[in-house]
């Protein structure tokens, strides 16, 4: 199939008017996305790391920024995001931060804090605006799954990163919101939610792209909602909207609508309606090189120890 004609394929100027959209109401809304942001966090004190330059692909409204200052307080950290006003949020909260920090430590010492510089870029992930070879980690929390092509972004961040350097992301994979997908199956064909790429495929993309020793790992986590009004108003609020070729172009109508609730309505479990979100995480290495900017093979010879 043509991607053009692919219903379920993402119409990239509607993710960014979502997002553009959400940029109020994304950080009241967002409880998966901050608890999934520590948990891939935490990761990092497994792999050994002290970056000098970080790049946070879909910083959104730059908690992950906050966050991986705090762990990497020296370093240079960079954020990525399609949507300008997310990145209008995320200057006000590094301004904010620092404007508390300063306060502290000059009551304190009376000087503030020579922590590492922040920049923030409005730009595609397929497409970066940004030197090669210049990042020591990429850190990419839930964005990955709004992008239609993950191998071009896993090209890009490989491409961004040194030497050594370390790609740490989480995304959805295929049995998010299943009970919606499964609601709105029974209502109408539309596509009514994104399609996700399972881990494994997502593992062969990262070899593709030169990456060595991907490790990936999945978890299910479930909301509960009392009814199907607020977990649309949890997605709506966080950019999480139906952006797909084939999504319905007007209202649904109310017989479509109350065929999808009486299905979703089935899979209501002590007194709450489920919705489920397979979480992904991988990270991998970027490795020295095989081959040559001309082609040729690279052999490196390693002296014997005597």
């Amino acid at each position: 199939m043509e991607p053009s004609l692919d219903p379920a394929r993402l119409d990239p100027a509607s993710v960014r008017r979502a997002f553009e959209r959400a940029a109020a109401t994304y950080d009241a809304a967002a409880v998966l996305q901050r608890e999934i942001g520590q948990r891939m966090a935490e990761r990092l004190g497994v792999v050994k790391l002290l970056p000098e330059a970080i790049l946070d692909v879909g910083c959104g409204t730059g908690e992950g920024l906050s966050e991986l200052r705090t762990r990497f307080p020296a370093a240079s950290i960079v954020g990525v995001d399609t949507a300008l006003p997310m990145l209008a949020a995320a200057r006000r909260r590094a301004t904010a931060a620092a404007a508390a920090e300063r306060s502290i430590l000059g009551r304190l010492f009376g000087h503030r804090s020579a922590g590492g510089a922040r920049a923030l870029v409005c730009a595609d992930a397929c497409r970066l605006p940004l030197a090669a070879a210049t990042f020591d980690l990429v850190w990419s929390n839930l964005a990955l799954h709004w992008i239609n092509e993950p191998p071009l972004a896993f090209a890009e961040f490989h491409r961004v990163l040194r030497t050594g350097g370390l790609l740490m992301f989480t995304t959805f994979g295929p049995d998010t919101l299943t009970e919606l997908r499964t609601a709105f199956a029974r209502s109408d064909r539309a596509t009514h939610v994104s399609r996700f790429v399972d881990m494994h495929d997502l593992g062969d993309m990262l070899v593709h792209a030169g990456f060595a020793e991907p490790v990936m790992d999945m978890e299910k986590l479930t909301l509960t909602y009392g009814d199907a009004g607020a977990l649309m108003r949890d997605l709506r609020a966080t950019g999480a909207q139906n952006a797909t070729v084939g999504r319905p172009r007007g209202l649904m109508g109310r017989s479509r609508w109350q065929r999808m609730i009486a299905a979703l309505e089935g899979f209501r479990r002590e007194g709450r309606l489920p919705a489920t979100f397979e979480v992904v995480y991988g990270h991998a290495w970027k490795p020295e090189p095989r081959v040559a900017a001309d082609g040729r093979a690279i052999v490196r010879v390693h002296p014997r120890p005597r």
